[in-house]
């Protein structure tokens, strides 16, 4: 098996192309000296001559308010690109997942969101994730759409880092408490997603970490993980205003990747062990 891996430097990227290596599956991780997302021509080019069996599209624009005054930008490589990768796969029969959000919902539902509830996204980063959705939907058969949400890792900044490194400045912070969901750990997500690859049990999936929170809540175990004595002040998302909307629950179900025999994350109160355990 031959895998592509788009975004390598990024985040979770970073994570996925570690995981390859650790199992000896052969792979390429892409990073944007190698070639241009908006660019169709050149991304064909590339990928073509490599020729995987996987492209896992782990790129992505992922500003969120800086989306809210790029929205061509945004679009073009959440939307655009991704729809050239997906016509390429189908072009030479590979597989593609592509990573997702948490961002398509609202945040309005009152109990978890399941993978065929209606998706409606608040903000321009999550409508070009949904866009990004629909077009490998409509191109490809063989395709895993995987939604997460809260992401952090080893590689590249994250709420997890910007907390300790606040923590070691200040002796309080503010943090809003009235939005919920899971955190994802890059190097426990990386691990299923290379388990899926491996299979055709195809569609969609949400993966995060067990468990969910409030922003507050998170950073307190943060804390606490990190034997840091800093207090959190809870605040409201009214009190925190970003250019952006953020949806109040972004809690998603995990029944779909249970019904395929998939293993569920390990629990964020654990992955956050573990990661300040690296730090």
């Amino acid at each position: 098996m031959k895998v592509l891996v788009t975004g390598a430097n990024g985040q979770l990227g970073y994570d996925v192309v570690k995981e390859l290596k650790l199992r000896n599956i052969e792979y390429y991780g892409a990073t944007r000296n190698d070639f241009d997302l908006c660019d169709f021509t050149g991304t064909e080019k590339f990928i073509i001559a490599y020729h995987p069996d996987v492209v896992i599209h782990c790129a992505a624009y992922t500003a969120v308010d800086k989306a809210e005054d790029e929205k061509e930008l945004c679009k073009a490589v959440n939307v655009d690109a991704t729809e050239n990768i997906a016509k390429i796969c189908k072009k030479i029969d590979a597989k593609m997942m592509y990573i997702s959000t948490d961002y398509v919902f609202d945040g309005e539902k009152d109990s978890y969101y399941e993978i065929d509830d209606e998706p409606n996204p608040i903000n321009v980063y999550g409508q070009t994730k949904l866009e990004g959705e629909r077009a490998v939907q409509e191109i490809l058969d063989k395709y895993f759409i995987v939604r997460i949400s809260w992401v952090f890792g080893d590689h590249g900044n994250n709420f997890v880092k910007t907390m300790l490194r606040l923590g070691k400045e200040k002796k309080e912070l503010s943090v809003v408490d009235d939005q919920i969901g899971s955190p994802t750990y890059t190097a426990d997500l990386a691990k299923l997603l290379v388990d899926m690859i491996q299979t055709d049990k195809y569609g969609i999936y949400h993966a995060t970490n067990e468990g969910e929170c409030s922003w507050a809540e998170f950073a307190e175990e943060i804390f606490k993980a990190a034997g840091m004595e800093v207090k959190v002040n809870r605040i409201t998302s009214s009190e925190y205003p970003t250019k952006a909307k953020r949806p109040k629950n972004s809690m998603m179900s995990k029944e779909n990747l249970i019904r395929n025999g998939f293993k569920t994350l390990q629990s964020w109160h654990k992955s956050i062990i573990e990661f300040v355990e690296h730090k």
